[in-house]
């Protein structure tokens, strides 16, 4: 039996809005998200929606959660460590029964094509920071019946970057610097870190990662980008404080 089939053994829960000020009660969210600021960005997102939220950082371990729980909705970022997360969601998708709300995430914008045509039923740009958002994309996406009736206060809660978070996804950006020896590496270093960056509202770091992925797709010595990148990431390091 393939990962796929194995998605699709058992029904998903039926779900429907019951609480106005926190519309997502009842739902439970798996992110599939390697970066620990975008993950937690979306734990507190779902926390003052009424969502529970289960968390993979890779395909594999994603695939691991679908065959014990069942989710109503699933939000995939689109670069992961272990492959496309247009592939994810594509097996997601096409799985039956389906999960019903199925979202794509991505600091680059251009990612939403690629999310939509593999099967999402949205699209977030990552920093996911405003709750009305968050909410508006979960609830468009579910089923006529399913959907809030009547009018609904639209929240202006704002999600700030955690720090700790921050920390930890710098941490890991430093080790894998520290171990880049061939392309997927370094190609995952570039998305991973403009990501972050995005999420910290970082423009330097983001326009050092913007460089090295450039650089890297049109062929250049990547040594000067790669000894920009690594100093910053580790200025940020010391500079962030828990």
């Amino acid at each position: 039996m393939t990962e796929q089939d194995r998605i699709g053994e058992e029904e998903f829960p039926t779900w429907r809005v019951t609480l106005p000020n926190r519309p997502l009660t009842g739902l439970t969210v798996l992110v599939v998200e390697d970066s620990r600021i975008a993950s937690e960005a979306v734990r507190l997102l779902c926390l003052r929606s009424g969502a529970r939220i289960r968390r993979a950082d890779s395909i594999r371990a994603a695939l691991r959660h679908l065959q014990t729980y069942r989710p109503g909705a699933v939000i995939v970022d689109m670069g992961l460590p272990d492959g496309n997360g247009a592939d994810m969601i594509r097996a997601i998708a096409g799985a039956l029964p389906r999960v019903p709300v199925i979202l794509g995430i991505s600091g680059d914008p251009d990612n939403r094509e690629a999310a939509m045509q593999a099967g999402a039923d949205g699209f977030l740009v990552k920093p996911i920071e405003s709750l009305a958002v968050f909410q508006q994309a979960i609830l468009s996406a579910l089923p006529l019946e399913a959907r809030p009736q009547g009018l609904r206060l639209l929240p202006d809660d704002v999600i700030a970057a955690d720090p700790v978070a921050l920390r930890a996804d710098l941490s890991h950006a430093a080790d894998a610097l520290s171990q880049a020896d061939d392309t997927e590496a370094i190609e995952y270093i570039a998305r991973f870190l403009a990501g972050v960056a995005r999420s910290a509202h970082d423009r330097m770091l983001e326009d050092a990662a913007t460089a090295l992925a450039r650089d890297h797709a049109e062929g250049r010595a990547l040594a000067m980008d790669l000894a920009r990148i690594s100093g910053l990431v580790q200025d940020r390091l010391a500079a962030v404080r828990i």
